[in-house]
This record gives structure tokens, C-alpha cells and sequence, in this order.
């Protein structure tokens, strides 16, 4: 199962962690483990391209990723926001193998 904690400080979001693997079909053909690294990485590679890595502190490793905001920044933030809402809705399409968290 994969999940992710959301974690809010001062009613901002702050620090996003997904860890594990969804099991929903053998490697290769997990389309929800597929989804979600899509979505991690599409997050990383804009915030890279908008060239505020500065800002964070990332760390990304098989079944892992942690995004934490170092400064705030609003592009960063929204960034962070659309991932939130992107595993949401795929936690709503695939709750037996997603479990999202909201802390703070």
C-alpha cells in the first residue's frame, strides 16, 4: 500500500511523504504505483524547471519521496497543492491500495 502524510504548519502545506507500493498488479504493470510516481515526479521536475530548487529539500529513492518547502514560495506551494489533490483522488479511485493523511 502506498501512503502519503501531508503535513501542515500555520494552516500551509509544508511537507509531503509517500512511501511503499500499491501491490495493485505485478512490477511492471501497477498502474496505480505508476500514477502516483508520475505525479511525484512531475511536482519535482516543475519545481526544478521553474528553478526553485533553493526552496526545498528533496529527497526521492525507490518507493520514497519526501518534498519539504525550506522557504515559502507560492509556486512551490500550489505546486504542492496540486500533488495533494492529485493522490487524493487517486487514494478516491483506489482506496485498497492508496492511504493519504492530513496532519496539522
Amino acid at each position: 500500500m502506498i501512503k502519503s502524510r501531508f503535513v501542515y504548519q500555520n494552516e500551509k502545506l509544508n511537507q509531503i511523504i509517500v512511501q511503499g507500493h500499491a501491490n495493485y498488479k505485478k512490477h511492471g504493470e501497477d498502474i496505480v504505483c505508476a500514477a502516483v510516481s508520475a505525479a511525484t515526479l512531475v511536482t519535482a521536475n516543475a519545481i526544478e524547471h521553474l528553478e526553485l530548487n533553493q526552496k526545498i529539500d528533496l529527497t526521492v529513492e525507490e518507493g520514497y519521496f519526501k518534498l519539504t518547502l525550506s522557504v515559502f514560495d507560492s509556486i512551490v506551494q500550489g505546486l504542492m497543492e496540486n500533488l495533494e489533490y492529485t493522490l487524493n483522488d487517486l487514494e478516491k479511485q483506489y482506496p485498497k491500495y492508496i492511504k493519504n493523511q492530513k496532519e496539522g
